[in-house]
């Protein structure tokens, strides 16, 4: 297959954000793969091939999610001879989907740039828990992307239990929630049976769901190793080691994910409270504005907890999120107070002689011609 721009989902902003760099001999191309040493990347004509990110992109971005990453175009620089080729710019992001890094970190971990539809595959049995899928909705709704559900192994689980997963998804503000057989490509909608050119999705999940599964059957191939799921735990081991981008028999583009079990927050509290908006609609209607939703007269929020307009687990897990966020709120105020104390530590070093002075002055005033005096 002859893969083209318009595949890889190329466009005008990203043309014009090209020749704005002012440098006709870079050319544009989509990371497809990444190392801790290397990118592979994707270009018309040039087919797949490896580059290296330039000193100056790597020490312009302020955190880790600002380094390039699947998904993102580049510019790239030819090189000379049997140089590398270099990637001198990221392109602008569209969007990014991301999730707080595993662990005691409050770093963000891209996912994926520039994705039009996250599909989010679970079960109805083992592996089903409806605050994970709603977590997922919540950085789903952040990134600004489609969000796609779809509950694998229709053919295993009880009709009920399906019906029931289905239902409890969708109560949660997705719509477009689907039961499917992805062994047998069976209900999948339109749209995923062939993903249109230029389109760019992203699979994520748990491992031992059916996730590379659901891509092979988008590929039409075994590309993926397919693993079992412990009986007795109910859990998969990754099949999918790395994130990779790839080119779909429609035109489409895929970013496929290994398996998560950890889907941290990342996100913010008004995008929190859009995936909760009952909850604020609740709040809205409380006699007082600065109801502890505890024991105040006329509050809303207790009204539905008691009567089961709001069930208490829901509730709980607003509560639980809001807390997660807050948290993470105050991490990263507090490292970026840190990160402002060092540099200003390293300023006051560098300040201290004459040469140092200087070049930061240089640095600071880059286009400033310098004149001497004849001696």
């Amino acid at each position: 297959m002859k893969v083209t721009m318009e595949m890889l989902g190329w466009g005008p902003d990203y043309a014009e954000a090209l020749a704005a760099l002012g440098h006709p001999e870079w050319y544009p191309a989509r990371i497809i793969r990444e190392t801790k040493i290397n990118f592979t990347v994707i270009a018309k004509g040039k087919g797949d091939h490896e580059v290296v990110l330039s000193g100056k992109v790597w020490h312009d971005a302020v955190s880790d999610a600002d380094l390039p990453t699947v998904g993102d175009w580049v510019a790239v620089d030819p090189g000379q001879g049997k140089d590398l080729p270099v990637i001198r710019a990221m392109l602008p992001r569209r969007n990014r989907f991301s999730r707080k890094a595993p662990g005691r970190s409050c770093a963000e971990q891209v996912i994926g740039a520039n994705v039009d539809m996250v599909v989010v595959i679970t079960d109805a049995e083992s592996d089903y828990n409806p605050r994970r899928i709603e977590r997922y909705l919540t950085l789903i709704r952040k990134s600004g992307a489609e969000a796609v559900v779809l509950v694998n192994k229709a053919d295993t689980a009880p009709e009920e239990d399906m019906k029931r997963a289905v239902e409890e998804i969708r109560a949660l503000g997705c719509s477009e929630v689907y039961p499917i057989v992805a062994r047998w490509r069976k209900g999948y909608p339109q749209y995923l049976r062939r993903v249109p050119k230029g389109r760019t999705i992203t699979v994520v999940g748990s491992s031992g769901v059916g996730k590379s599964t659901f891509v092979n059957s988008l590929l039409g191939d075994e590309w993926l190793e397919t693993g079992h799921v412990n009986e007795v735990t109910g859990k998969g081991r990754h099949t999918t080691v790395a994130r990779e981008l790839v080119i779909l028999a429609g035109g489409g583009v895929l970013i496929d994910n290994p398996g998560m079990r950890e889907i941290h927050m990342w996100t913010d509290a008004a995008t929190l409270r859009a995936q909760f908006a009952d909850l604020n609609e609740l709040e809205s209607q409380c006699r007082f504005a600065d109801c502890s939703h505890r024991k105040d007269a006329g509050c809303a929020i207790r009204a539905a907890l008691e009567n089961g307009t709001l069930t208490q687990e829901r509730y709980e897990h607003f509560l639980n999120l809001d807390a997660e966020i807050a948290e993470l709120e105050r991490r990263n105020e507090k490292r970026q107070m840190t990160l402002e104390r060092v540099n200003r530590r390293e300023k006051r070093h560098q300040m201290r002689n004459r040469e140092d002075r200087e070049d930061h002055r240089r640095n600071m005033n880059p286009h400033r011609r310098q004149y001497y005096r004849d001696e």
